[in-house]
């Protein structure tokens, strides 16, 4: 494990801090659909990690890193409690986290995450990355527009990633996702995929927190399973389970209304 690296870091708000972990492609700005309405009431905190965005490295590292980076964070800032959020990668990091020191956490929010992360990716055909390109292309000059929409992005890997093909979820990918994507080193794609096949489950660790949870997933994520969310959700003592129909792995992009609202209401319930 290396030094912690000083991460670069958007706020927004005041009041309880909500620490907000992008997952893998991402960035902090990418956090923006839950750092935008949640920042009325928390001061939000989203990094970008080790290796995205603009806290990029020079150096390979393990998926370790992230996380002494990202305590070295809340001491520099002074926060010796908070909330995490955290979104597919950023959901396994939160519950890292909160696994080496629980009393630091009061609540966790796990987005599109899994403890046990299982997947259900079918084989991509050729002609898949060659309608992404097209389709990225054209939604980065002129965003959401139907045509591309219809004509390439329903035919390319973003329906591997979103259900409901809307001109809002196409907006986000151009502002925020590709972005996100071109930011994204060599060396974060290196130890993701190396922990990857080392395997991940810490499905018998999880019965040790006892902080409010709420696990968030969309029924037809293939990325990470809403099974294997669900599975997550069921061995926390404490999660309540929420479940979008016709949504995939980016649903916080297909349904952002819907999803605040979840999140929104459960912190309320939770005097958070």
């Amino acid at each position: 494990m290396s030094n912690p690296h000083p991460l670069q870091v958007e706020r927004r708000g005041s009041g309880v801090p909500i620490l907000c972990l992008h997952g893998h492609p991402g960035s902090g700005s990418a956090m923006a659909v839950f750092t935008e309405p949640l920042s009325t009431r928390y001061h939000t905190l989203a990094p970008d990690l080790r290796g995205y965005g603009q806290s990029q490295v020079q150096d390979p590292f393990e998926m370790a890193d992230h996380i002494a980076d990202l305590e070295a964070l809340l001491d520099r800032e002074g926060i010796e409690e908070c909330l995490i959020l955290g979104w597919s990668l950023g959901g396994i990091l939160a519950m890292e986290l909160a696994l080496r020191n629980p009393q630091r956490y009061r609540g966790l929010i796990l987005i599109g995450t899994a403890a046990r992360p299982r997947g259900n990716y079918p084989p991509i055909p050729w002609w898949e990355y060659v309608n992404t390109g097209i389709a990225g292309l054209i939604n980065g000059v002129k965003p959401g527009w139907q045509w591309n929409i219809d004509t390439f992005g329903t035919r390319s890997l973003f329906r591997r990633l979103l259900k409901q093909h809307t001109p809002t979820a196409y907006h986000y990918l151009a502002h925020a996702g590709t972005p996100a994507y071109l930011r994204t080193s060599r060396h974060a794609h290196r130890a993701l995929n190396t922990a990857l096949r080392q395997g991940y489950n810490r499905l018998a660790d999880l019965p040790t927190l006892t902080m409010p949870c709420l696990m968030v997933a969309g029924a037809d994520d293939i990325n990470i399973t809403a099974q294997s969310s669900q599975e997550t959700a069921q061995t926390l003592p404490r999660c309540d389970w929420h479940c979008f129909p016709n949504t995939a792995h980016l649903f916080p992009w297909e349904v952002p209304n819907a999803m605040n609202e979840t999140i929104h209401a459960w912190l309320r319930q939770q005097n958070l």
